[in-house]
């Protein structure tokens, strides 16, 4: 599994941690392609319909193929602002 992995890594295919909403993989396919996380999974919607479901095989594939983002850190979200430490 890890030569998958890392083929998938060098190919610039890897599921972000700050933009999934699922598994990641139409975020990371949507990177990679240079194109927002949102339409990405429109099309991938649009496209699952117009093959009858068929795509969702292929999201389960490529969500177990797929290696998880590394390096950038999981996006945290808070609803003030971070507080400097004063002097």
């Amino acid at each position: 599994m890890t030569t998958a992995h890392d083929w998938f890594r060098r190919q610039g295919l890897t599921r972000p941690r700050g933009t999934r909403f699922f598994a990641g993989v139409c975020a990371g396919v949507g990177r990679r392609l240079g194109i927002e996380p949102w339409p990405a999974r429109l099309l991938f919607v649009l496209l699952a319909f117009l093959l009858h479901g068929s795509l969702v095989v292929s999201y389960v594939i490529l969500w177990i193929l797929m290696p998880a983002d590394e390096t950038a850190p999981a996006a945290s979200w808070s609803p003030e602002p971070p507080v400097s430490p004063s002097a």
